[in-house]
């Protein structure tokens, strides 16, 4: 299970979610909640397209559509209009599709809650790599984030030296 789904976000939050955590029906209670969420698109997802908005190609943007799923047990699960977003990264040139559940903000601001969730991610894989922290002495949020804390300043006194 996902930490996310028992975390309790306030109302008009926006959520970055993994893909390995798109679950439909937590996307039904978040929309219930009025929190926005930007997942990446199951690639075997099945869906109509509803309506068709303008993408701007020059900030990598492929498509910008509003769709619903054509697939009852889905549809039952999420039967919700949602948007999804065609996105072209122009560093890697990888493409990737998010959905999300908000049609205010522009198709390229959602992308960037996308992007900016691997900003964490790598920073998470930085931590592992480097603080060598086997296991934590005490597990309560701020029993961990004090061992991280001391963890990253003996890597940066370390570092530090070593100029």
């Amino acid at each position: 299970m996902s930490v996310g789904r028992v975390l309790s976000f306030p109302k008009g939050s926006s959520a970055a979610i993994d893909k390995t955590c798109n679950d439909y029906v937590w996307h039904k209670s978040l929309i219930g909640k009025e929190i926005f969420f930007v997942p990446r698109l199951k690639s075997n997802a099945l869906y109509r397209v509803v309506n068709r908005r303008t993408a701007l190609k020059t900030k990598g943007l492929i498509g910008d559509q509003t769709i619903e799923f054509s697939v009852s047990q889905t549809a039952k699960k999420c039967p919700v209009r949602l948007r999804r977003i065609g996105y072209r990264d122009a560093g890697t040139g990888k493409h990737y599709v998010f959905l999300s559940n908000n049609f205010t903000l522009s198709a390229k601001t959602i992308a960037d809650i996308y992007k900016s969730r691997w900003q964490v991610a790598l920073f998470f894989k930085w931590i592992k790599q480097n603080l060598k922290i086997k296991s934590f002495v005490g597990t309560g949020k701020n029993a961990v984030m004090t061992q991280l804390w001391i963890a990253m300043c003996v890597y940066l006194l370390l570092a530090s030296l070593k100029l």
